[in-house]
């Protein structure tokens, strides 16, 4: 099956069974490299709600973005949806393509779940201090 790409259109909370449906159609590394992501992000943030966002599995933290990723044929992705958490890692991020908000990564040679997790708590940060 093909793996899901990310649409212009939000699409409605599936939660986890979406999630999961979602990673079984992926090919098995591309599976297992979204798995430790999904499983780093869910650590990070233990409140945080899973479901889709655009088309992909997302994790939302009292009712705002927190992050996302997918997979597609050539390379997987994270969005820690801030460019700023992007600008902020650039240096941990250099062997990896970024763009203003996604981070691109083989599934071969994922990101290291640390790295994640703290990505993860650095957009809770930004999250709390614009909540004010």
């Amino acid at each position: 099956m093909k793996p899901r790409t990310p649409s212009k259109q939000k699409s409605s909370a599936q939660g986890s069974k979406g999630v999961d449906a979602y990673l079984a159609t992926l090919p098995p590394e591309s599976r297992r490299a979204l798995q430790k992501i999904r499983q780093a992000i869910a650590q990070a943030a233990p409140g945080a709600e899973e479901g889709f966002s655009y088309g992909v599995p997302a994790f939302k933290l009292d009712g705002r973005p927190l992050a996302a990723y997918s997979a597609s044929k050539k390379h997987c992705s994270y969005y820690p949806m801030s460019g700023d958490v992007v600008s902020t890692f650039a240096r941990e991020l250099s062997a990896y393509d970024t763009l203003k908000g996604t981070i691109h990564f083989s599934p071969v040679r994922p990101l290291p779940a640390a790295l994640v997790k703290r990505l993860v708590k650095a957009r809770i940060a930004e999250l709390r201090t614009s909540k004010g």
